[in-house]
């Protein structure tokens, strides 16, 4: 797991805890025809409770594709995906289950501010107004952009607004996270911060994968799988 020797933020204690997760996050079978290419070509994988895997290869491999699958928003042309035993078959439902992802590009609404980005989805989420404005501020500290709440997000560099999408699904406490490059548009520094929170995320007892480019935080995570041309292989 990542070691969080020098991070300011703290360990999860029980009592902010993610939801308990109940089974693992599997793929079976799972093929993406494009027409004219296989952009995942039967794709077996079994994600537990409790680890940070990481999902490695070159672009255009199908990392992005995977992550969309997994989360309920491409259906496959075959095979299946299942949650704890009960079937992935669209976003809307997989989010409510618990299923978060940090997208590639941030998604985020950039007339709104920092703090107004991740409070929204959590009242969307049912959570009561206080304490959706506390988690939001929790989870933007954790980021590093504690004193940035209340500027807008087309205020932020790239850098920051992926900050900000980081801390969105932080603040949801997803029994799954699905980070699709999450550190791309980071420095040295950020990149270690946030590598070492979706480890944490994992310790909290999370499925946590996340698509990389780069070695260097592939190499933090418990398990890494490697994609080539829509296939996939255990590389550690």
């Amino acid at each position: 797991m990542v070691s969080t020797e020098g991070l300011s933020t703290p360990r999860p204690t029980a009592e902010v805890d993610l939801r308990e997760v109940d089974g693992p996050l599997c793929a079976r079978g799972v093929t993406v025809d494009r027409g004219t290419m296989l952009a995942l070509d039967d794709v077996w994988l079994d994600l537990e409770p409790g680890t940070f895997t990481a999902l490695t290869g070159p672009s255009g491999a199908g990392k992005s594709t995977l992550i969309w699958v997994l989360a309920g928003a491409l259906a496959p042309t075959t095979g299946t995906v299942t949650f704890a035993g009960r079937p992935v078959i669209d976003r809307a439902r997989a989010a409510a289950d618990g299923i978060g992802v940090i997208a590639q590009g941030n998604a985020l609404v950039t007339p709104m501010t920092g703090l107004e980005n991740l409070v929204v989805p959590l009242l969307a989420h049912g959570v009561r107004p206080a304490e959706a404005r506390a988690r939001a501020e929790a989870a933007l500290a954790q980021v590093g952009l504690a004193e940035s709440t209340n500027h807008l997000v087309e205020e932020f560099s790239g850098g920051q607004q992926q900050r900000v999408a980081i801390a969105r699904a932080l603040a949801l406490r997803p029994r799954v996270l699905l980070a699709d490059e999450p550190t791309s548009d980071l420095d040295a520094g950020t990149r270690e911060t946030i590598v070492a929170l979706l480890g944490l995320q994992a310790d909290a007892g999370a499925i946590v994968l996340m698509a990389t480019h780069d070695q260097w935080c592939a190499d933090q995570a418990d398990a890494e799988w490697h994609l080539d041309e829509g296939h996939l292989s255990r590389a550690r």
